[in-house]
């Protein structure tokens, strides 16, 4: 749990959130992308926004490229075709890489499963550690909203997980991660193959081998304001697949 606030001496110097980009990957979030932009910044107005929108055929895009008029710390990437979360996100990491313009990435879910609330303390552990994750599975943290089934296969998809690979963490799939660039410039994002929660494991799988320094803070995942789902068969079975992949990778 991080410290409370409250108790700090009077004198104590203010945390310093590095600079840092968001990536809100999208596809079909026209009703969510708008508040929960206006949301993120309502509450941390100095960070910057990039959309990555894989083609959304319900004007997804149209409306990010409203918002930029009203603001500057937003830009959009549009992509051609929807190729799954982990290709969105690669993308996303290549442009911020490229730019340099930024101490870290933080990656987030667009329909307030992530909730915004919580990204001071994210941003705040952030000074001090490489690799933050929002977590559900860490003491404080929780589900609402879920049906058992998905509450049950989540659950063990973690304790699966850190079984076979040895990670350290108690939410190996969770979505809601602040990375420093620092770190990711170290990994071979090319050889980053998976997709959904797959990739998820695959990236902080490659992040814990090449020795970042990681926090769990905790967080309440809340089920989506609008839309549907985008968990699918294929997922849950490269969720599976994926912790021996990565096992086998590490040792040979």
């Amino acid at each position: 749990m991080l410290p409370d606030s409250r108790n700090s001496p009077p004198n104590a110097a203010p945390v310093v959130f590095p600079r840092t980009c968001i990536l809100l990957p999208t596809y079909n979030e026209r009703d969510n992308v708008d508040p929960i932009i206006r949301a993120i910044f309502d509450l941390v107005p100095d960070v910057h926004i990039m959309v990555i929108d894989d083609n959304s055929p319900d004007g997804t895009a149209d409306v990010v490229r409203a918002l930029s008029r009203e603001f500057s710390n937003l830009r959009l990437l549009s992509r051609p075709s929807k190729e799954g979360l982990g290709k969105a996100y690669l993308d996303g990491f290549g442009r911020i890489l490229a730019n340099g313009d930024f101490d870290a990435i933080l990656t987030m879910d667009a329909d307030f499963s992530h909730h915004p609330d919580y990204l001071p303390q994210i941003l705040a552990q952030g000074a001090t550690h490489d690799v933050v994750i929002g977590s559900r599975y860490t003491s404080g943290g929780g589900v609402e909203g879920w049906e058992l089934w998905r509450r049950m296969l989540s659950g063990w998809a973690n304790f699966y997980c850190r079984t076979i690979t040895g990670m350290p963490l108690r939410d190996c799939t969770a979505g809601y991660i602040f990375l420093r660039t620092a770190t990711l410039r170290k990994l071979n994002l090319g050889g980053i193959r998976m997709s959904g929660y797959a990739f998820l494991m695959e990236l902080k799988y490659a992040l814990w081998r090449a020795g970042a320094r990681f926090a769990e803070v905790p967080i309440v995942f809340r089920c989506r304001r609008s839309g549907e789902s985008k968990i699918s068969s294929h997922i849950i079975g490269e969720g599976v697949l994926a912790p021996w992949r990565l096992r086998l990778r590490g040792k040979f």
